[in-house]
């Protein structure tokens, strides 16, 4: 199966008006910045694209609409988890049929499976999309559930079609351990934005990084760079990111993004309750950082 690599960045859902309506000039606008600007992928309504807060015939939309736009350019990977088995088969079966490149399908939040209910859980959507690669992800900070290594090993033996995990976790041990029991060629991607490099150098196949939707150009060169053997280019890339990957995480994700996004003139900073705008201090933080990396000089073509 084709695995899609490098920098894979997850899109936010702009909203507009009084209702917050999904904005789609908006959204346009956000998938053909990061197509100028050299993303090797997208992905939609995963944790950045507030998923929580769409229905399920929103998240249909904008996964339909995300893949249109792209037009094949770039592989495009759907968020299609839920915490409701019946739902989350229903939304992979329909990126399946837009034509998505692969599925990214979150742990169930809020439930806490044991490691037992997760490989019949990942098993059971697997099966019914066996010609499509199916990302696990893997966000315990979110859903109080960790997909431990040998449950990743044991969900790669059983099928065939599950390629890869993004890890959003801060723990390299497990990150290591992934490829111990699922294998070297297994695809990881990083979910911890700082930790974007130190996850290449052990193996990864890319990222999946908000960061990529305020300076997609460094977050795929950085990739880039690993790809071609020049770590040192990698490396300080790294560090040149790091203070701008803090600021964008200074709230939960994607208040600050949201607001990073409205302040580049790509989006509006609005959202869904129970999100809501950030902290005044933060803010100004966040606007300092962004004038310090040049991003409100304005979009670049």
């Amino acid at each position: 199966m084709n695995v899609p690599r490098g920098s894979i960045v997850p899109l936010v859902t702009p909203f507009t008006g009084a209702d917050a309506c999904i904005d789609e000039a908006a959204l346009r606008e956000c998938i053909n910045f990061q197509l100028r600007n050299g993303s090797h992928g997208l992905s939609c309504t995963g944790t950045t694209g507030e998923p929580s807060s769409l229905s399920l015939d929103e998240r249909k939309f904008i996964m339909e609409f995300v893949i249109k736009e792209v037009g094949g350019r770039v592989p495009v990977v759907p968020g299609t988890g839920t915490t409701n088995l019946d739902e989350t088969l229903m939304l992979t079966e329909h990126a399946v049929k837009l034509g998505a490149d692969a599925v990214l399908v979150i742990s169930p939040y809020y439930i806490r499976p044991n490691q037992n209910s997760l490989f019949a859980y990942f098993k059971r959507v697997a099966e019914s999309v066996p010609s499509t690669p199916v990302i696990l992800y893997n966000i315990p900070g979110r859903t109080a559930v960790n997909i431990e290594p040998a449950t990743i090993g044991r969900l790669r033996e059983a099928c065939p079609n599950i390629v890869g995990v993004k890890q959003s976790t801060k723990n390299l041990d497990d990150v290591s351990y992934t490829f111990v029991h699922a294998g070297r060629d297994f695809a990881v991607y990083c979910g911890m934005e700082t930790l974007t490099y130190p996850m290449l150098t052990l193996g990864g196949s890319g990222h999946i990084s908000a960061t990529g939707m305020v300076a997609p150009r460094e977050i795929a060169a950085m990739y880039e760079h690993a790809a071609a053997g020049r770590w040192d280019e990698a490396r300080e890339l790294h560090y040149k990111m790091l203070e701008l990957n803090d600021v964008l995480f200074i709230e939960v994700n994607p208040v600050p993004l949201k607001t990073a996004l409205a302040m580049m003139g790509l989006c509006e900073a609005l959202w869904r309750l129970p999100l809501g705008p950030m902290m005044p201090e933060n803010e100004a933080k966040l606007r300092a950082t962004l004038a310090k990396y040049g991003v409100l000089a304005g979009v670049r073509a």
